[in-house]
């Protein structure tokens, strides 16, 4: 390949992680030429309703492949928490980028922590993973929703709509905007969602020339993780906007993986937790572990209970 055209949406974040992959193809191979195709998607164009009602995450990406299948764009670059766990027939991840921080971080002008906020104090999420976590752990916050990028969000903060709110600290990271950030919340307070804190190229598995090309972007660790936490959702019969949350990361000896399942008031939320060996079948089997213990606990009538 000589050119490569990237699909993309046209927030900020997300031309930053388009930008990103292309720096790391010219790095790569400088006589490469790398375009990026900027578009309007269906899920930026609808942020009066909460994703949950309008058909969740995939309408984020579902114009990038279109564009893709067109033969408009090569490649589309998303971050993993907001890719559909069963991909539309004909596309695949060729790469997963090496995971930066996978942390839910906590933005407020008013308090340094989330603990700091009294009964009744309004926080913002677009994640019903995040809200129902947090209505579990500290009881009595009024959690609203809140859509639009990173901007639009932050800008309804400081309007004072919200006393807090809710974002991915990579996103705020990639942006520069990590001194908004007060408080990142620990893992075991906040699971993340599955992949989050990577990026990924999704391509058409008809093209064989660009899966070979983005093998050198492919990060062997966080795939395994990612693919491991993606299992998880996928067994659950879970969407983008389920209330269910998996983290896999490598220890000196094991992998280990958190999951969640949680019903949307955070009236209950099932914790598991396991360890099993540092490769993909280490990967799959323990998130079919972890997904049978949360069934036992009773997670598919949390999950049945979602309209």
């Amino acid at each position: 390949m000589n050119k490569v055209v990237i699909a993309t949406r046209e927030s900020a974040l997300a031309l930053w992680q388009a930008n990103r992959i292309k720096d790391l193809l010219l790095n790569a191979d400088p006589k490469l030429q790398v375009a990026i195709l900027g578009m309007t998607t269906e899920g930026d164009q609808k942020l009066e309703t909460s994703l949950a009602k309008i058909g969740g995450k995939g309408l984020f990406v579902k114009e990038l492949e279109q564009a893709m299948l067109d033969g408009r764009a090569d490649i589309a670059v998303h971050s993993m928490k907001d890719v559909p766990v069963n991909l539309p027939g004909g596309f695949c991840i060729s790469a997963i980028l090496d995971r930066e921080d996978v942390r839910d971080a906590f933005v407020s002008s008013k308090y340094q922590c989330l603990a700091d906020v009294p009964k009744g104090g309004v926080i913002g999420t677009s994640s019903l993973r995040r809200e129902s976590q947090i209505r579990n752990q500290f009881i009595g916050l009024n959690v609203r929703p809140l859509r639009g990028n990173v901007q639009t969000r932050l800008r309804k903060l400081d309007e004072g709509q919200f006393d807090g709110i809710l974002l991915a600290a990579a996103g705020l990271e990639r942006l520069g905007l990590q001194e908004r950030i007060v408080e990142y919340l620990p893992v075991d307070v906040s699971i993340p969602s599955v992949g989050q804190g990577a990026l990924g190229v999704e391509c058409l598995e008809a093209r064989q020339e660009v899966i070979d090309l983005f093998r050198l972007l492919d990060h062997d660790s966080t795939r395994i993780c990612v693919e491991g936490e993606r299992l998880v959702s996928r067994l659950l019969g879970g969407s983008c906007t389920s209330p269910i949350g998996a983290y896999a990361r490598f220890s000196s000896s094991h992998l280990e993986m958190n999951a969640f399942v949680a019903a949307p008031d955070g009236s209950e939320c099932l914790r598991v937790a396991g360890r099993d060996e540092k490769n993909m079948d280490g990967a799959i089997r323990l998130s079919r572990k972890l997904v049978d213990d949360l069934n036992s606990l009773g997670a598919q009538r949390l999950l049945d209970g979602i309209e």
